[in-house]
């Protein structure tokens, strides 16, 4: 007998949502479990439901997904996350596999397409548009720092900007709402994309590029 998946919709158009529910549940083995139009709101379900599924809304009021995908990966790890985008997926390709999503997807692709993405997963396949192939996403670099080689997160960057300000880790804790422990885990990333071994080094390391990056940094 096939598993139902549970499916958690994290969109800021409830009409989206909606109309993604009624797709979704045409197929025995989904149910949408929850219906986030925030964040904070999809953060939540994801975490109390650790659902099979989350698809994903690129650009919503608080920002893009890649801050959220990393915070929804956190809460539950084995959840496969699609996301949803207008913009040229392409693009957005290797800083969301990074971040741990399993597909990104036009929203203007047909039905059919998304339910076979979702059978990718089950399968545990990954599914790409023909022409990202044909437009070689082996040639697609991620998004840096400008000017710089480090890969960091939106998270990264501002945990990083809070640390250099002389905030503590627990106060950068409440404010991106998680952990302390996950502000640990955070550095430790941090700290293998700077090169760098301990806080002090990644202080200077990630002063200096902001600086390039911006004037008026201090």
């Amino acid at each position: 007998m096939t598993k139902v998946w549970r499916v958690v919709i994290v969109d800021s158009h409830p009409t989206s949502m909606l109309g993604t529910k009624l797709i979704l549940e045409e197929r025995e083995e989904l149910r949408v479990t929850g219906m986030g139009s925030t964040w904070e709101e999809g953060l939540v379900l994801v975490a109390e439901q650790k659902p099979e599924l989350v698809l994903l809304d690129y650009q919503m009021p608080e920002g893009t997904a890649e801050t959220l995908l990393e915070r929804i990966k956190h809460a539950s790890p084995d959840s496969h996350v699609i996301i949803l985008t207008d913009t040229d997926g392409i693009k957005l390709l290797h800083s969301i596999v990074n971040l741990g999503g399993s597909g990104i997807l036009s929203k203007q692709a047909s039905a059919a397409q998304l339910m076979l993405m979702i059978d990718g997963l089950r399968e545990g396949l990954a599914m790409l548009p023909m022409d990202w192939l044909k437009n070689g996403i082996w040639q697609v670099q991620p998004a840096v720092i400008d000017g710089g080689l480090y890969h960091l997160t939106e998270t990264e960057i501002f945990i990083m900007e809070r640390i250099v300000q002389g905030i503590t880790y627990d106060k950068i804790a409440m404010e991106i709402s998680v952990s302390r422990r996950s502000i640990d885990n955070y550095l430790r990333k941090i700290y293998v994309k700077l090169g760098v071994s301990t806080r002090a080094q990644a202080i200077e390391k990630f002063a200096l590029t902001m600086r390039q990056k911006s004037p008026v940094f201090n």
